[in-house]
């Protein structure tokens, strides 16, 4: 079951632009080298509004829980995502756990790779309620293997601290928005990093389960020795269980699949009737040791 590269979709010709213009300069050159918490790739978050206050995916023996306040909600779609990664690379190249924001909103949605546009349904309102559910979560993080079991479960912020006006987005604040990471998870971000190419990130922001795939194979192909079959229902488990019927998630998985190639050409996997084929591959982006810690570990 061969993947097509050049799949006729919606924005492929947009992607299709990108993926060159990414492909032209190496991301060390570029400075456009990012990392993601480790633990936030093995697990995602829920790709769409999800009712309650917890949500759990599970992938394989690993389980990642959020826990929000009943009146705030979990965070959902590819705004948190972008947030995870702004913050994670920040912490890990400042080494700090507070972070600053900068002084202008728009300033700062820039660097998440979004235009400021207000009203209903803007830009800027849903950021501020991505904000303020992702950063008033506690995650919870299960490692179940026999051969070591190990868990640990913190909130991802201590403080938040917003000083911009929504009306005036490109405006300069008089003091500067800033996060404080929980130390937990600040100690985790930094020990167990997966480096990204943040102009990836931002050209596939448009689907959550884009974000997902990508920083998955990135994650999984850097330690993979030998080839290796994925089920589908185990990638339906970790990437789609909002999905009613399995044939539904397949397609979907597949189509995205298709636009994440487009950033990783390197890739070497082949969906098959068993679930998602694995071979080595060529590493996205070298390894380079300049002050960032850069671990990758093989998934428990």
């Amino acid at each position: 079951m061969p993947i097509s590269r050049n799949m006729n979709l919606d924005n492929t010709k947009d992607l299709l632009v990108k993926a060159e213009e990414v492909a032209a300069v190496d991301v060390h050159e570029a400075k456009e080298l990012g990392y993601m918490a480790r633990s936030m790739v093995q697990a995602t978050l829920p790709h769409r509004a999800t009712s309650g206050c917890e949500f759990v995916r599970t992938n394989g023996y690993y389980t990642l829980s959020l826990l929000a306040p009943s009146a705030v909600g979990l965070p959902f779609g590819s705004m948190p995502r972008l947030l995870l990664a702004w913050v994670s690379s920040e912490a890990v190249i400042s080494k700090c756990r507070t972070l600053e924001l900068g002084r202008s909103l728009s300033g700062f949605m820039h660097s998440l790779g979004y235009t400021a546009t207000g009203g209903r349904w803007g830009s800027i309102p849903r950021l501020r309620q991505q904000m303020h559910r992702l950063f008033s979560c506690a995650i919870s993080c299960v490692n179940t293997n026999p051969a070591h079991q190990e868990s640990y479960t913190a909130a991802i912020a201590s403080q938040l601290s917003l000083w911009w006006d929504p009306k005036t987005p490109d405006q300069p604040t008089l003091f500067g928005s800033t996060i404080t990471l929980s130390q937990d998870f600040f100690e985790d971000v930094t020990n167990n990093v997966v480096p990204m190419d943040m102009r990836a990130l931002k050209a596939l922001k448009q689907s959550p389960m884009a974000l997902d795939i990508y920083m998955f194979l990135v994650l999984r192909l850097s330690y993979l020795r030998k080839s290796t079959v994925i089920p589908w229902q185990s990638l339906e488990a970790q990437f789609g269980s909002e999905y009613a019927r399995a044939r539904d998630f397949k397609s979907k998985f597949l189509t995205t699949l298709s636009k994440v190639l487009m950033f990783y050409p390197d890739a070497k996997v082949e969906p098959n009737q068993a679930g998602l084929l694995l071979l080595p591959s060529k590493l996205l982006i070298k390894r380079r040791f300049q002050g960032a810690l850069y671990a990758i570990k093989p998934l428990k």
